[in-house]
């Protein structure tokens, strides 16, 4: 509850004020006269002589609930409404043996997925898919509001379930086809891959004229640090062996690709960077949410303004009756 005119509210110290100085007026009043009241002072007192004080103890209260009535007491409802443009996103990860390069930590894919795990967390009103590839693309999960069904979905991904190879054109296909019949005014790829083109019938920059058409924006991001990095493969006599492989991301490839587009390229060369890249990309793709508040009051001065009239009209008929004074 809430007051529209909470400066009436100041009166209320007056109350005490005014019931003190009534109290104060009626010990001062004179009654009838008499030479001596010594043998009424004995008397025992009577009911009316106990209430005596009740109408001006009536008129206080009545002043009171008139002073809370004129402050205007009001309950509200409020109710929001959110209005959101919402982007869909198709998330395109590579799945090749190589994203087990030890340059990250714990390696690449566990760094991709944890990263991608925290990007779909952040999103609010965005439908998101997940596409993986490796020689071969497929569609791990389609647009969904469903963050709980696709970050289940993510955690099943794992890399060599799919045959090796780097297949970058036919899974950015995948998703722009994806995305082509989606009614989102904002249609977006993020594209992370370790590696080049070497398998699948499309080239990227192919699939990329197609996304250019469809209106989709893609995001590439290269993962891998410069020069070199471990690797554990099989030793040829058992056991696991450490080795230092080459970096090899065709980042010429996914520039063009990317701003063909008009997406943007990025490398990121450990997790801190690609969290950084996915933050960005986050805030690039930001979904605009519009709130409408409606307020509606109810007065509730009635409620104080009714009793108010009740303990007048009370202390009035009394005074008038019951506890009438003589004069």
């Amino acid at each position: 509850m809430q007051f529209a005119h909470p400066e009436w509210l100041m009166l209320l110290v007056l109350v005490p004020v005014v019931g003190g100085w009534s109290w104060w007026r009626a010990r001062r009043a004179a009654g009838l006269r008499f030479s001596s009241v010594a043998a009424a002072r004995t008397a025992p007192r009577t009911l009316g002589a106990w209430l005596r004080g009740l109408p001006g103890g009536l008129r206080m209260g009545a002043l009171a609930l008139g002073i809370l009535a004129l402050a205007r007491p009001q309950a509200h409802n409020v109710t929001r409404e959110q209005y959101a443009e919402g982007v869909d996103i198709m998330l395109v990860l590579d799945t090749s043996t190589s994203m087990r390069a030890q340059d990250f930590t714990p390696n690449r894919f566990e760094a991709a997925r944890d990263v991608a795990a925290e990007f779909i967390r952040g999103r609010v009103s965005d439908r998101l898919g997940l596409i993986v590839f490796a020689a071969k693309a497929y569609t791990q999960a389609p647009l969904t509001l469903d963050y709980d069904f696709l970050l289940r979905m993510l955690e099943e991904v794992d890399v060599g379930i799919i045959e090796d190879g780097t297949a970058i054109g036919t899974a950015l296909a995948m998703a722009v086809n994806r995305l082509k019949d989606t009614e989102a005014k904002s249609k977006v790829v993020i594209l992370l891959t370790d590696g080049q083109n070497n398998r699948g019938e499309i080239d990227p920059v192919t699939a990329a004229d197609v996304a250019e058409t469809m209106g989709v924006r893609v995001y590439a991001i290269g993962m891998g640090a410069h020069g070199e990095a471990p690797f554990v493969v099989d030793g040829p006599f058992g056991g696991r062996q450490r080795r230092m492989v080459p970096v090899e991301i065709d980042e010429e490839m996914l520039q063009t690709v990317a701003e063909k587009t008009g997406g943007r390229y990025f490398r990121a060369t450990d997790k801190a960077a690609l969290r950084a890249i996915y933050q960005e990309i986050g805030e690039l793709e930001k979904t605009e949410i519009e709130t409408r508040v409606y307020t509606d009051y109810e007065e509730r001065y009635p409620v104080f303004l009714w009793p108010a009239f009740g303990l007048l009209m009370l202390e009035i008929l009394l005074s008038t009756t019951l506890l009438r004074r003589l004069p």
